[in-house]
């Protein structure tokens, strides 16, 4: 069964309330609090668990990441990799379900330029673009294959304790997807043939992986990552343009973009995803407050429940 995610970074009453309210199922990225080791707390995120639960949501994932001295190999990486690999031991207790891992140098930084789109009505969303692009930093090979070696040993640590505890492990693609960066393209894929477990997959970004190259693209991966059961969420957003056709992106509301959404999510289900939609960026809409963007959230997850309305009805 697909179900819809929104955010609890803010896990007050009235956050939880009004994810109740809009029909969400499922509650993304809590701050669980870590103690004296740096490890999460085990009270804690049971304690936080309890309370996303009391009012009727699940829990859906938290985030483990790596620093950057983990990935250049720099002073305290291997305790910070005994942190990690403890920390997931207490979710994996705690019974959250699922887990996003990630790394420094996702992406080449000053490849792409960020700047703000204007939409329509005058709302505005991120944007990327090859031009302009100021002090590109792009690693050399040997550089790339010694973090690729870092992302390895991560998961040789974590791949045993998921499994022990039947906990998901999910990468988010590189964004923006620069060629060759770390989880872009090819190198993406390279993570489920270098730990076939079923614990190991991702959190498909729809969004970013239009920005590599358009519907055709995310409807291929979809059916690839999608038959072998490794999409364990994905982040349901649309974009304008792409690196490769236009040289640039720009992220825009559900029903704004290039894709057909509807026919995203019919591909999801073809291939049997059970997992959460999330739809993560939000614009400020007008009326909205900047800090949180209600507006635009509510109206993200009102589209997400018609879609899947009309896929039941289809």
């Amino acid at each position: 069964m697909i179900r819809i995610a929104a955010w609890a970074l803010d896990m007050s009453d009235a956050v939880l309330t009004r994810l109740v309210q809009l029909g969400v199922d499922c509650a993304d990225g809590m701050d669980i609090p870590i103690d004296d080791l740096g490890v999460y707390d085990l009270e804690q995120a049971i304690a936080i668990k309890q309370r996303i639960h009391s009012f009727g949501l699940q829990v859906n994932r938290v985030t483990l990441a790596y620093s950057k001295n983990f990935v250049d190999r720099a002073g305290g990486w291997d305790e910070e990799l005994e942190r990690n690999a403890a920390s997931l031991r207490v979710l994996g207790e705690a019974g959250y379900p699922v887990v996003r891992v990630g790394f420094h140098y996702m992406t080449d930084t000053g490849v792409v330029r960020g700047y703000e789109g204007v939409h329509r009505g005058g709302y505005t969303m991120r944007g990327g673009s090859l031009a302009y692009a100021e002090n590109p930093e792009q690693a050399a090979p040997e550089v790339r294959e010694q973090r690729w070696e870092q992302v390895c040993r991560a998961y040789e640590s974590m791949v045993p304790i998921a499994e022990e505890y039947g906990t998901k492990l999910m990468m988010h693609p590189a964004d923006p997807p620069t060629t060759d960066t770390m989880f872009g393209g090819l190198v993406y894929h390279r993570l489920i043939d270098a730990f076939p477990s079923p614990c190991v997959g991702y959190l498909y970004c729809v969004g970013t992986r239009a920005e590599a190259g358009g519907s055709a693209l995310v409807l291929d991966e979809i059916n690839n990552y999608g038959r072998k059961g490794r999409i364990f969420e994905v982040h349901f957003r649309n974009v304008r343009g792409s690196l490769p056709t236009a040289g640039a992106f720009e992220e825009v509301l559900l029903d704004d973009g290039d894709m057909n959404m509807f026919r995203i999510l019919k591909a999801l289900h073809s291939v049997g995803f059970d997992g959460c939609l999330h739809s993560d960026h939000h614009p400020t809409l007008e009326g909205d407050d900047a800090a949180v963007n209600h507006m635009s959230t509510a109206y993200s997850i009102g589209y997400m429940k018609a879609l899947l309305a009309a896929l039941a009805c289809d």
